[in-house]
């Protein structure tokens, strides 16, 4: 059965350098994405695979 499905979502404001925000522009707009979408999944993969070893 199709069920829909909402993710619960905050507005943040983050200050990130020009430069860094146009290169995530370039892949959003290449890989057909939003570019919220592009930085939640790209925080998401840094925070999967950081190492926190001392």
């Amino acid at each position: 059965m199709f069920k829909i499905e909402k993710v619960e979502t905050i507005n943040k404001t983050f200050r990130i350098p020009v430069e860094l925000v146009s290169k995530l522009q370039i892949v959003a707009q290449e890989q057909e994405v939003s570019m919220n979408s592009l930085v939640v999944q790209c925080c998401e993969y840094a925070l999967n695979n950081l190492d926190i070893s001392n």
